[in-house]
């Protein structure tokens, strides 16, 4: 096994004044899109510099900055029809009063990331043109999280106590569509959080808590297919459960009244009839024909609902279910969230330990889950993972924010579970070993994995990459 190190030469940060008193602003960590190859380099002052795509032989000056200041941001891919990577970033407005969102088109052939109007209808989003950008009328309070995947980015207040799920659509070239799909209420910290591959996770005290994202998206969807009916014998209308688009509901008892409510129960308008039909009438297309002028509202749940939309996964308790979560009084937090595939998840806690965690297809159908910890003789502070789910093993690299840095394999052999495992949290455990170790001559401040085999490394202001062949 061959390790190859490179040292990339970092460029100036853009906003850096020679004249200016204080010292210069630093690389203070980054992150990478593996779909675009592109970078984002946040710098000490809270500005960030964006590359596409990212080389490894060399650091021109970037062709995209974006000035100061920057609480947040995440890319984000688009798929709706082409992919389109989009670039989201947050801050404060009106003295920390609201939430802008600005959004940035990746242009492939300049090779850069350009501002994009925003299309939005909700009350508490307005596109701002002096700042191009989205209010969000929402306090940004001490600080926000952001995190994105496909169509899909959500957004967590600390000082709200909410999680805000929107969806987002390209229009045109260098225009997108902004939805607010979902507001969780979160009675309990929350200490990260991740959206990837179909999931929303939070990670808590103990553990992690699991959503479905399509729910939150779609609003929630019953399978089957329900019709409004006139009997030839009655003048009564029986009216069944009909799912309607952006989670929509009908509900009503024998006919005469019908009220069309959104995903949280809240009713948007009542439709009222004594109107007698002779014959068997569908009334499919008047329903649909009116639903489309009802306000849509977005869902609105509990972080800890008991409507079983989400399940808890503790790190060190059995019970995953609402009624017996017991958080022991020094409790690990879930720091990082990590997808390995679409149903395997790799879990950082605040002691320096690794979980994986197992999802079914569905979550909160009582579909079988569970969780294992690994096995390694480092308290673990960084992770970095590439997702892949058409391999059988996936490379995972970690670091004691020290000086070292291993690489280790997940395997799909250590997914499987048996009633042992069940029955004795000390089975649980998954065996590792270390395919390679790497030593620094910085101390390690960021970690991000550019393939299976190549990992970038941010230290004390020098930025090196590590290929394994």
């Amino acid at each position: 096994m061959v390790v190859e190190a490179h040292q990339l030469f970092l460029p100036k940060p853009p906003f850096f004044s020679p004249s200016f008193p204080s010292p210069p602003p630093h690389f203070s960590s980054f992150l990478f899109h593996p779909s675009s190859f592109s970078l984002a380099l946040f710098h000490s002052d809270s500005s960030i510099s964006l590359y596409s795509p990212f080389s490894l032989s060399s650091f021109p000056p970037p062709l995209t900055t974006l000035p100061p200041p920057i609480s947040a941001a995440s890319f984000l891919l688009l798929r709706n029809p082409n992919p389109t990577t989009l670039f989201l970033i947050t801050c404060p407005v009106s003295g920390g009063a609201s939430v802008l969102l600005r959004f940035y088109i990746l242009n492939s052939a300049r090779k850069s990331f350009a501002p994009a109007r925003v299309v939005c209808n909700q009350s508490d989003l307005e596109f701002d043109e002096s700042k191009f950008g989205v209010v969000f009328r929402v306090s940004h309070g001490v600080s926000v999280k952001l995190v994105g995947d496909v169509n899909v980015f959500a957004l967590y207040s600390i000082s709200n106590g909410k999680v805000w799920v929107f969806a987002v659509k390209q229009l045109g070239v260098e225009e997108v569509k902004l939805m607010k799909c979902a507001v969780i209420d979160c009675s309990l910290p929350v200490f990260s959080i991740s959206v990837s591959f179909g999931f929303l996770i939070l990670g808590e005290d103990n553990g992690v808590r699991v959503f479905p994202l399509r729910p939150l998206v779609k609003g929630r969807v019953k399978k089957e297919k329900g019709v409004i009916m006139k009997s030839l014998n009655s003048d009564k209308m029986e009216i069944k459960r009909l799912p309607l688009r952006n989670g929509m509901m009908i509900h009503g008892m024998n006919g005469v009244n019908a009220e069309i409510c959104s995903a949280d129960g809240g009713k948007l308008m009542c439709i009222e009839t004594d109107q007698k039909l002779t014959s068997n009438v569908v009334l499919d297309e008047r329903i649909e024909n009116r639903a489309v002028s009802a306000k849509l509202r977005s869902v609105r749940l509990r972080q800890d609902s008991r409507e079983g939309i989400a399940n808890f996964m503790a790190f060190k308790n059995k019970d995953d279910n609402f009624e017996s979560i017991k958080i022991p009084a020094k409790s690990a937090k879930a720091i990082v969230i990590q997808a390995l595939s679409s149903t395997k998840f790799l879990i950082l806690d605040s002691e320096g330990n690794l979980h994986l965690l197992f999802l079914a297809t569905s979550v909160g159908s009582g579909t079988p889950y569970h969780m294992k910890q690994l096995t390694h003789n480092m308290k673990v502070r960084k992770l970095a993972v590439l997702p892949d789910s058409s391999t059988r093993s996936q490379t995972v690299w970690i670091s004691d924010a020290l000086h070292t840095l291993h690489m280790i394999a997940v395997t799909d052999m250590d997914a499987s579970v048996n009633q042992t495992d069940r029955k004795d949290p000390a089975e649980k455990l998954v065996q590792t070993s270390v395919a390679q170790a790497i030593f620094s001559s910085e101390k390690v401040q960021e970690i991000e994995a550019l393939s299976a085999n190549t990992v970038l490394l941010l230290g004390q202001g020098s930025m090196f990459a590590y290929a394994i062949s």
